[in-house]
């Protein structure tokens, strides 16, 4: 039986030699989506309405293109030999945490040109980010790429996954952890805690930072059981690396930011 198991096609439609991928409309939906929530509050919490949708005009590109430089960098080796391959983002080829630094310079910017808060655009959208990121990691299952090392097919089995899900985990003749399931799964119950956090109150800045502290928990263990891992050294996996760095990084700035009076507005008070 599984030697006739056919993988999902990652191609929607084909008009001649264009192509649309199931990866980027899954991409383009998590976008929306998070569009569409973080709008909602943004007017709830005084903002214009069409504030993020200016912000993302900026954020998406430079963030598409940082990623992309991101993975070029620690795979300087290939690269360095090939540079006309560097440009070729439609191969694959880009890396989260890249998006994430080239967003929040992009954010952090448009925030001093708009006379915002920094940290109230992140707060607001911290939500949203982690929404789109559950959902966007459903293009990498229909592209059967970012997962786990070898299991068995009873080990998925006995995980209760549709059955779609492990015959779409069944590549060259093996079944692989889903793991970009597990990480989705994991942003799903973040969404949902954020969302929750709001009711809290906390002090403006904390609920990016809460995102910053959930996404890395999370990361940083589904990092290691990847396969495809960008690595600093023969032994140390980046994406671990990045996700301490910034746990520790945004537990610091909460600490810092009480101690020095800087995070005394909060969450749903009014103002910029």
């Amino acid at each position: 039986m599984e030697s006739t198991i056919q993988p999902l096609n990652p191609v929607l439609l084909s008009f001649g030699p264009i192509s649309i991928r199931w990866y980027g409309v899954i991409i383009g939906i998590g976008i929306a989506l998070a569009l569409v929530v973080v709008m909602r509050e943004a007017e709830r919490r005084g903002l214009q309405k069409d504030l993020f949708a200016d912000l993302l005009l900026w954020a998406i590109p430079i963030a598409i293109i940082s990623a992309r430089i991101y993975y070029v960098i620690f795979q300087w080796g290939y690269y360095s030999q090939n540079p006309g391959e560097i440009v070729k983002i439609w191969e694959g080829g880009i890396a989260i945490h890249g998006a994430l630094i080239g967003a929040v310079i992009t954010t952090y910017v448009f925030a001093k040109k708009r006379g915002v808060s920094f940290w109230k655009l992140t707060d607001i959208a911290a939500p949203s980010i982690i929404l789109g990121q559950a959902i966007g990691r459903w293009g990498n299952f229909m592209n059967q790429e970012a997962h786990g090392g070898e299991v068995s097919r009873a080990f998925l089995e006995n995980l209760h996954l549709p059955e779609f899900i492990i015959n779409q985990m069944y590549i060259n003749g093996a079944y692989y952890h889903p793991t970009f399931l597990y990480e989705s799964v994991w942003n799903i119950i973040g969404f949902v805690i954020l969302i929750l956090l709001r009711k809290v109150n906390l002090r403006r800045g904390e609920l990016f930072l809460t995102y910053v502290i959930w996404y890395s928990i999370g990361r940083f263990f589904v990092e290691g059981l990847r396969t495809d891992s960008l690595m600093l050294t023969e032994h140390l996996r980046m994406a671990q690396t990045i996700s301490i760095t910034l746990i520790v990084l945004a537990v610091v700035l909460i600490v810092v930011r009480r101690l020095k009076g800087y995070a005394d507005v909060r969450y749903l008070d009014n103002g910029a």
